[in-house]
């Protein structure tokens, strides 16, 4: 009796014509759209500290013996290593953190949208 009471108030959902291009929602659809931009702000922080490693690599070598430039260096080199850490060490966080709230490492990392 309640399915009935609810098809009438609810009717027939129909997806959008544009979502159709993104898939449905058990193909992936947000959340394929939400995993691709996580995805590249991850690359574009490796190459981010890629490009800061051969900077500070250049202007450790060039720095001579010069000590300010080469403690610049340093810390340029310092703050790519930590900014790397970090971006590992929120996806191994995310990891841990789905193990022990839903029994899967990945739940917290691959997005699942249940809907109709």
């Amino acid at each position: 009796m309640q399915d009935k009471i609810t098809q009438a108030i609810w009717g027939n959902v129909h997806q959008p014509p544009g979502i159709s291009s993104w898939g449905s929602y058990s193909s992936g659809g947000p959340t394929r759209f939400l995993t691709g931009i996580l995805r590249t702000l991850i690359i574009g922080a490796g190459l981010f500290a890629l490009f800061n490693f051969i900077l500070a690599g250049y202007s450790f070598l060039s720095a001579g013996a010069d000590a300010k430039k080469i403690a610049e260096a340093w810390s340029k080199i310092w703050l790519s290593v930590l900014g790397l850490a970090i971006a590992v060490g929120s996806f191994t966080l995310a990891a841990i953190f789905g193990q022990l709230l839903f029994g899967d490492y990945n739940a917290l990392l691959q997005i699942k949208v249940y809907g109709p």
